[in-house]
């Protein structure tokens, strides 16, 4: 096993903390990857990894080794991209939110395994906060703000949202024209992953934002239980239009203040900051952007 494979090794230790998840990931026997950290380590003269019952961590020059060989590896990766024009390869970790996941994600797939046989997709699905680095995720699909500063973000999309309730709701509440027609209305709460707070809801008047907190009886976690609550005559909500098309088709559900629309929401892919981006993820991530720009008839610039 030569150098380049031992450094593939060793990150992959230092990023999942386990010797065990690395060498599943690398689809080697975890007896190899014992010896190889045990050669490298004899080989440099440092001790690169502490070892405990229930982790692994760096040392400090494990850590100084670690920035090296994460740069050494990107680096020969788009070296032999860019000269032997070979396509991508290898394993893919990718985490996104459920309903993107399943409206965009799930029904393009087979046509992208199609194109790069040589990828293997490893494909999650998850509103939490990911520790990427931790969990061995090379990127993930996001809607809405980016929270987390240590990820760098790709926007690729703005999907249309409205703001809608049943008519069960409408019916003992009435139905509003102008924002002012808010007071005593209710509205589903979506609590934020990030920081475990309500959401207000979000209206575009005249090119300026405007948030209004409605009261409320029912607070959620979860995309799918907001939508449900709305549906169950439980208060106002706020989606992206595609997710409730086949409720306002229905009429189970009903657009008000459409001439006061909430703001776009953002559609992201994410990765961390100090890891520098594979030709894998490079490929995932434009056609990611051709997937939503076909469903949403636009086009966003990838970087």
């Amino acid at each position: 096993m030569d150098r380049f494979q031992e450094m593939q090794v060793f990150v992959r230790i230092a990023e999942r903390r386990s010797f065990s998840q690395a060498a599943e990931d690398l689809q080697i026997p975890r007896a190899t990857v014992t010896t190889l950290i045990k050669r490298m380590e004899k080989r440099l003269g440092a001790r690169l990894l502490e070892r405990t019952t229930r982790q692994v961590r760096l040392t400090h020059d494990g850590e100084a080794y670690y920035q090296r060989c994460v740069r050494l590896l990107a680096d020969l990766e788009e070296a032999d991209g860019a000269f032997l024009n070979t396509a991508p390869k290898g394993l893919l970790r990718v985490n996104a939110q459920g309903t993107l996941a399943k409206y965009f994600v799930m029904p393009g797939l087979p046509g992208f395994l199609e194109r790069y046989p040589d990828i293997v997709l490893h494909l999650g699905e998850d509103d939490r906060l990911v520790d990427m680095v931790r969990e061995g995720v090379d990127c993930v699909l996001r809607a809405g703000a980016l929270q987390d500063s240590s990820l760098v973000g790709r926007q690729i999309a703005l999907m249309p949202q409205v703001t809608v309730a049943s008519p069960a709701y409408l019916a003992r509440f009435g139905t509003p024209v102008r924002l002012e027609d808010l007071e005593g209305h209710r509205a589903v709460d979506y609590l934020s992953s990030a920081t475990g707070r309500s959401m207000p809801l979000d209206f575009m008047v005249d090119g300026r934002r405007v948030l209004v907190r409605p009261g409320s009886v029912i607070s959620v976690t979860g995309a799918e239980l907001y939508t449900g609550a709305a549906l169950a005559g439980l208060g106002l909500a706020q989606v992206p239009r595609y997710r409730v098309e086949r409720e306002l088709a229905a009429g189970h559900l009903r657009i008000v203040l459409s001439k006061a629309p909430p703001a776009p929401m953002p559609v992201s892919v994410l990765y961390p900051q100090n890891r520098q981006v594979s030709a894998r993820v490079r490929v995932f991530t434009q056609w990611l952007a051709d997937v939503f720009a076909t469903a949403f008839d636009q086009t966003m610039p990838v970087r």
